[in-house]
């Protein structure tokens, strides 16, 4: 790499033609000024473009686009009236297949980069059939700090919104009419609430000042079963006021068998409640995955595209590779799912995870499923395998399935899996970077890095799920 010059590298505020080879991971387009690299956002793969530079770091620049100059062969007209303000997502003018390419080039990279793997291909790659209408979980955010757009009247009502953040303001909220990533009914739903809340007076939450009542929407919608949670997210309880929403719903939806109120007084941003009110049906939706049904209450994780979330598990389990005799360990667990998806395959399945409410439903989800070789854990993977004799009272893992947080594996957990010595492990992500940290670190351990797949779960985002087997060499 040739050395970089003061006169290379661009100045604040400094416009410049530039023209975008790719996507980072991230979503930002990718150009170069000589070998300074400057990442341009809503920037396009061969989108020529005068852009000026925004901000500058020891070793890139970020720009916005001033003009377009040449336009990308890959571009197409977004379909959503809210981008590319809204930030939900990042390309809905990128052509899905490009997308789809761009995803696979990043993971390959990442893997070179971070893990210093340099031979990885993607031996599987699965698009998703739906690129509109896939989300089966939406949340959204009430506020009294609109953010007003350029072509907006001055005398627009700023005090009430019910939406998206903008992308980079914690404390403004892009009013959204119509959101193409959920589902049709969540679009009523939304603006039937929206509505109903405005009529009567109801007070969006103030996130800088912290008075008001609405905080969040959240809907939930059972993909295979059609059922649809609404769950209002206020900051203190108070249900009355919520009943002309919650008899308007019912009024309009008869899909909706279950209406929450979580009610929480931090002052966090964040759309989980310290406590539960139930206001109409039962506290949980169904959802099926793989022929199993799965309760999915207000605050469990379940996937968030059913659809692509089953074909994540298929690819899971072939990698896996089982013979029937195995005892598999599902770090994560969550609510049980991908354990009980991968029981009638193995002898015994145990499986670990942090939350004690999601290990409950997990044990209730077997249950109800009639699966009976799946034992459950409340675990706090950082340290449990060293801290608890748990591993003297159980069969040792032939196979291990993880599916972590963004944020990977803590480096002691890794060295627990290592002195385990599974035959195989199967690590699911929704991080590449993370992954392909901690599977340096296997691979230091005596592991292999055999097949790496990726399944687009989201279109039109830059959330990319890869799934990666290691063998015991």
């Amino acid at each position: 790499m040739s050395e970089i010059t003061d006169f290379q590298i661009p100045k604040i505020n400094e416009e410049l033609e530039l023209s975008i080879g790719s996507l980072a991971f991230g979503g930002k387009g990718v150009a170069k000024v000589g070998d300074f690299v400057v990442f341009i956002r809503n920037g396009l793969p061969k989108q020529k473009v005068l852009a000026r530079i925004s901000k500058k770091r020891r070793g890139y620049a970020e720009g916005v686009i001033v003009n377009v100059l040449q336009e990308s062969p890959f571009a197409v007209q977004a379909k959503c009236e809210h981008f590319p303000v809204c930030g939900g997502c990042s390309f809905q003018h990128l052509n899905y297949d490009e997308q789809v390419e761009q995803k696979k080039q990043q993971v390959v990279d990442i893997y070179h980069r971070i893990g210093g793997i340099k031979k990885v291909t993607l031996d599987k790659v699965i698009p998703a059939e739906e690129q509109f209408h896939y989300r089966n979980k939406m949340e959204f955010s009430f506020s009294n700090r609109r953010w007003i757009l350029p072509d907006e009247p001055e005398n627009v009502d700023a005090t009430f919104a019910l939406g998206l953040h903008v992308p980079r303001r914690f404390d403004k909220i892009l009013d959204i009419d119509t959101c193409w990533i959920q589902k049709p009914v969540g679009n009523k739903i939304l603006q039937i609430v929206k509505e109903i809340a405005r009529e009567n007076g109801l007070k969006p939450y103030d996130i800088l000042k912290h008075v008001g009542f609405l905080r969040n929407l959240v809907i939930r919608i059972g993909e295979r079963t059609g059922e649809v949670m609404v769950n209002l997210v206020t900051s203190r309880e108070e249900p009355e006021l919520l009943q002309p929403i919650v008899d308007k719903i019912l009024k309009e939806f008869p899909e909706v068998t279950s209406i929450v109120n979580n009610i929480t007084r931090r002052k966090a941003g964040v759309a989980v409640g310290e406590w539960e009110v139930l206001l109409y049906g039962q506290s949980f939706i169904h959802d099926e995955i793989g022929g199993f049904e799965f309760e999915i209450s207000a605050n469990s994780f379940f996937q968030t595209n059913t659809v692509q979330g089953e074909k994540l598990y298929e690819i899971a389990r072939d990698f896996a590779g089982f013979s029937g005799d195995e005892v598999l360990y599902d770090l994560y667990c969550g609510t049980g799912s991908i354990s009980i998806f991968m029981a009638k395959y193995v002898k015994q399945v145990y499986g670990f995870e942090f939350v004690p409410p999601a290990v409950e439903d997990a044990h209730r989800n077997s249950l109800a499923n009639a699966v009976f070789n799946c034992r459950f854990f409340i675990a706090n993977l950082d340290k449990y395998f060293r801290v608890t004799p748990v591993l003297k009272e159980i069969d040792p893992p032939d196979v291990i399935i993880i599916d972590p947080p963004r944020a990977g594996m803590h480096p002691k957990l890794v060295n627990d899996i290592i002195l385990m010595k599974p035959k195989r492990i199967v690590y699911i992500s929704c991080n590449p970077s993370t992954q392909a940290r901690d599977v340096a670190l296997l691979q230091e351990g005596g592991f292999e890095l055999k097949k790496l797949a990726m399944v687009d779960m989201f279109p039109h985002t830059p959330h990319i799920e890869t799934v990666a087997l290691l063998q015991k060499t």
